[in-house]
């Protein structure tokens, strides 16, 4: 057995998000961060992080860095004595930080684990459909759809997520629409950034409350969902266009809609007011949110708004609309 590797990127949703569970849209941009795996022949299974090193007697969960690998194994149908390799893991993604870490990880677990077994999967939207159904179903959590198909196609997109607002329980879902967009925007300066809290939320627990709220049809939930989707379609004309105060306006749109809906949170607050009083033209998350998280800004003066957030976030940094997505190798 030669070593298999795989790595794929996080994730920031520009706008649209968290629309994919409702059957919205949403556009979204890889990040320069990356979740790794590599798969070595070992005597016996074996799960090491750059600061640990395990051999399991049970793929049973454990709450710790390794689920994420007993997961994509269970998940897959292998067991403790059918894994004779090591399960190498490493990320550069801050967990928990809603820039789709863990998603990313799996993604990048579960190629290597079929490429070992020489399954080929037939198209991109099998693997990221594979992979969420693997966390859907063996964490039991509300998830969407974004974070997979981001974590295998990389770039920038505009993903429709028509008819899928069932979350896979119709058989015979459709695939997403998956619409590149770097190439609109090859060698523009892009004015978007990233800044997180530094703490960590489960973003299993924030979509499961809007969740259960759509689905007893609340109505605010529901139709902030429908104009969530359409703000996304509006801004690929803003983002084609570089209608850059257009876009910033259905950012701070999106923005709204879910903080009053109770999906944000303090610090997630605090770093979009601190955006927006200095300089920044819109504000959002970037992901799930709730104690913790990430959000995106776009600004047109970084000197003035950049090192202001550097004061209060946990982490600034660049978008990466051209970072590839799943690598193999």
């Amino acid at each position: 057995m030669r070593p298999i590797r795989a790595s794929a990127p996080g994730r920031a949703g520009i706008v649209g998000n968290p629309s994919d569970m409702y059957g919205g849209a949403v556009i979204s941009t890889a990040v320069p961060l990356r979740a790794r795996c590599t798969l070595e022949p070992a005597a016996r299974l074996t799960f090491q992080s750059p600061t640990q090193l395990l051999t399991p007697d049970t793929l049973a969960l454990a709450g710790d860095a390794f689920d994420v690998c007993r997961v994509a194994l269970h998940g897959l149908g292998f067991t403790v004595e059918s894994a004779p390799f090591a399960v190498r893991i490493e990320t550069d993604i801050p967990p928990q930080s809603g820039l789709a870490g863990s998603s990313a990880l799996l993604t990048a677990i579960v190629a290597c684990l079929l490429h070992y077994r020489g399954e080929a999967w037939r198209t991109p939207h099998a693997l990221a459909e594979r992979v969420r159904q693997i966390e859907a179903r063996e964490l039991q959590v509300a998830c969407g759809y974004q974070d997979f198909y981001m974590a295998v196609w990389g770039g920038l997109n505009l993903m429709e997520f028509r008819d899928k607002q069932g979350l896979g329980a119709d058989p015979n879902e459709p695939w997403a629409t998956v619409e590149p967009l770097t190439d609109y925007l090859r060698g523009v300066q892009i004015p978007l950034w990233l800044a997180t809290t530094g703490g960590t939320r489960f973003s299993g627990a924030v979509h499961a409350n809007l969740r259960a709220r759509w689905e007893a049809g609340e109505r605010s939930v529901v139709d902030g969902m429908q104009r969530i989707g359409r703000l996304a379609r509006e801004a690929k004309r803003a983002l084609i266009e570089q209608d850059w105060t257009r876009l910033a306006t259905l950012m701070n749109e999106n923005y709204a809609i879910i903080r009053d809906l109770g999906g944000s949170g303090e610090s997630l607050d605090q770093l979009v007011a601190c955006a927006l009083e200095n300089g920044a033209l819109g504000a959002k998350l970037a992901g799930a949110g709730g104690a913790g998280g990430t959000i995106i800004l776009l600004t047109l003066t970084p000197e003035k708004t950049l090192p202001a957030l550097r004061e209060l976030a946990g982490q600034v940094i660049p978008i990466a609309p051209c970072a590839p997505g799943l690598v193999m190798g």
